[in-house]
Formats: structure tokens, C-alpha cells, sequence
């Protein structure tokens, strides 16, 4: 695949569990690739700022977090939900870093390790928290909240894109149908979008799209994983 918006770049400032937060068990998802599909949503989207991003299973928040850092220009407010609330309580934190309030709060965690420990990844997590400081250019707004995706998600605003890494395999024994899990993920999708909501799904490569609501406006393949660009079909 070639990439049109992903910068071949440096994002070790990114690596989680240095400045973003991290639990055992929680996934992260490939920078450069998050920051590709949120530019191929972004063009297929007749909104080019004040971006509403919404991640249905957003975990610890990780890939949210990321693109609001790299996308101050364009992103105006993060919503995430999943059902997992140990996760959604590393997703708060993880998104209070888009504040410099909330970087503030994190530098300040890192010198005290620094301090008390003397190790130097501390002192090079503190660089790359300065260095993701300095990317905050406003306090973009967010909310997590509780939620099956399979069930009717309630939501006081329709998003302008909506991107998710759709768990698969273990991760999604809750659902107790994973063959069908998508489908039923994206007939929930369909009642909170809008005509122009862009939707990016990354999956496991067995994991297929079926579902008639939505027409498809892509499909990449990236190693084991792929993702597709939807938008919803217009009543008739």
C-alpha cells in the first residue's frame, strides 16, 4: 500500500507506556497506519475541520489520543467508548494528555520517577512529552463512556468519522459471535451517522464486510490486517 498522508517518520514519542499511558493486555495501534486511514476518511469527508472523530471500541484511548496530537488543525472533538471500563479509565487519561493542563499533569508524574529512580528511559520520556506539548495548539474536547457496541448507541452529536481497530479472535469472545460481529458492529454504526459520516474499519484479513447499509469507498491490505472506508447508503 502506498501511503498518502502517513509520514514515513520518527513516532517513538508515541511508544506507549513512555508519555501515553498503558496497561498489560491493551493493544496500540501502528501510528504512521492510524494517521493514513484518518487522511483517507478525511477526503472522502465533505467536513475538513472541526472534525467529531468517534472510536466505538477505543480501548485505552491510544489510537484517539495519537490523532489528536498529530491532527490539531483539524480534529475539534474525541469521543470513545468500549466496553471494557478498566480500559475506558486509561482512555481518560490517555486523552487528558491533548491538554496542556493534562501534559502538564504527566511531565510532572515523569519527574517524580525521574527523581526517585535516576533511570535514563525517564529522562527520555520527559523529552518526548515536551515534544508532544509542543504540538498542542488548543484543548481538543473529549468524552468516554460504557458501551456495547452491538446494542443502539446513543450519541448527542452525529460523528464526521468514525475510525476503530475492530477487535477479533480472543478479544471479542463477549460478542459470542465474532463471524458476524462486524455486520452487527456497523448496523449500530448506521443509526448515528449522518450521509457524510466516513467510517475506517481495520480488521483481521478473515474478517469480512457484508453488511448492505453502507457502500464501500476502499480497501487496503497491510500485512496481516486491512481496512476499508465506508459511508452509509442513502434511503431510497
Amino acid at each position: 500500500m502506498e501511503y498518502k498522508y502517513g509520514k514515513n517518520d520518527n513516532y517513538e514519542d508515541f511508544s506507549s507506556g513512555r508519555v501515553l499511558y498503558h496497561i498489560r493486555g491493551m493493544t496500540n495501534f501502528p501510528v504512521r497506519l492510524a494517521q493514513e486511514i484518518f487522511g483517507r476518511c478525511l477526503q472522502y469527508s465533505p467536513k475538513k475541520r472541526d472534525i467529531c472523530l468517534y472510536d466505538c471500541c477505543c480501548g485505552g484511548g491510544y489510537l484517539l489520543t495519537v490523532l489528536g496530537f498529530l491532527n490539531q488543525d483539524t480534529i475539534e472533538k474525541i469521543i470513545g467508548s468500549d466496553i471494557n471500563i478498566q480500559l475506558l479509565e486509561i482512555a481518560k487519561k490517555n486523552l487528558s494528555l491533548l491538554s496542556k493542563e493534562g501534559i502538564d499533569r504527566r511531565i510532572a508524574e515523569i519527574d517524580e520517577m525521574i527523581a526517585n529512580y535516576q533511570k535514563q528511559s525517564h529522562l527520555e520520556a520527559k523529552n518526548s512529552a515536551i515534544a508532544l506539548k509542543n504540538l498542542i495548539k488548543k484543548d481538543i474536547r473529549f468524552e468516554v463512556f460504557q458501551f456495547d457496541v452491538l446494542k443502539n448507541i446513543s450519541l448527542e452529536e452525529e460523528p464526521d468519522i468514525i475510525i476503530t481497530d475492530v477487535p477479533y479472535g480472543n478479544m471479542v469472545n463477549w460478542t459470542g459471535d465474532e463471524e458476524n460481529f462486524i455486520d452487527k458492529l456497523l448496523d449500530s454504526l448506521y443509526e448515528i451517522c449522518s450521509p457524510y459520516t466516513i467510517i475506517g474499519l481495520c480488521m483481521n484479513k478473515k474478517q469480512k464486510v457484508r453488511n448492505e447499509k453502507f457502500i464501500r469507498l476502499e480497501r487496503q491490505k497491510i500485512g496481516k490486517r486491512k481496512f476499508e472506508i465506508l459511508r452509509k447508503q442513502s434511503k431510497t
